[in-house]
């Protein structure tokens, strides 16, 4: 008889996580972000639900960039788009990003292991309100790559983002 089983195998891969995809806390706060299709880790009954709080516990990542939105650069700060879908167990190939003036766009997972695409939800380190493409907004390091600057990836940022369904 083998002394790991699966149930010692997962949980011993959870501990070692810098932070766990195992467990996903409910919502205190309103809700900000829902993930749902191809995920394995939920805290609702199909689907992983995120408020601001629960975003900010993540590693944050910063950038400057500038975006065919604004006259100027602007610094975004959240977490990284991958530790977010990791959070929720996240299997797919895309994603299906969905905002609150019902903009859709599809995003390949590929581009969130691959660049640094953040959420954002401070713009030069203040929250961004509605009007301000807030209060989540999946933005890519355009500065970073001249590929980047195109209107492919232009087209993959989403702001006013509410939820994303993975496929």
């Amino acid at each position: 008889m083998s002394l790991f089983t699966g149930k010692t195998v997962a949980l011993v891969v959870c501990l070692a996580l810098p932070f766990s995809a195992c467990a996903l806390d409910k919502p205190v706060g309103k809700p900000v972000l829902t993930l749902s299709g191809k995920i394995t880790v939920r805290n609702e009954t199909d689907k992983a639900v995120f408020d601001m709080a629960m975003l900010e516990k993540l590693p944050q990542r910063s950038f400057s960039t500038h975006t065919p939105w604004h006259k100027e650069a602007h610094t975004f700060t959240g977490p990284l788009l991958k530790d977010v879908l990791a959070q929720a167990g996240a299997e797919g190939k895309n994603l299906k990003a969905l905002a609150i003036n019902d903009y859709k766009t599809l995003i390949p997972v590929e581009d969130a292991m691959r660049f640094d695409v953040i959420i954002a939800r401070l713009m030069d380190g203040k929250p961004m309100p509605v009007r301000e493409k807030g209060p989540l907004f999946i933005i890519y390091p355009f500065d970073s790559s001249e590929m980047l600057r195109s209107e492919l990836y232009y087209g993959r940022s989403a702001w006013q983002l509410k939820a994303l369904i993975i496929e």
